[in-house]
């Protein structure tokens, strides 16, 4: 009976770390999808600042 109530504790904790590594990847999935979608809303307006920035930035002309 020892042996059994032994064998049932040492595969809950095995199955407890795959639940946390599978915890651990929705997490970081989740974040990435965080990412992605603030660079796709935020990239359009970033280069048309940018571009705005860089127009109204005079040349500067070689000197001789």
């Amino acid at each position: 009976m020892l042996s059994l109530y032994t064998n049932l504790m040492i595969r809950l904790r095995r199955e407890e770390k795959g639940a946390t590594a599978v915890e651990y990847g929705i997490m970081v999935a989740l974040i990435a999808v965080v990412i992605i979608i603030a660079v796709t809303l935020l990239g359009d307006n970033l280069k048309t600042m940018f571009n705005n920035v860089a127009t109204s930035v005079p040349t500067a002309k070689p000197t001789p």
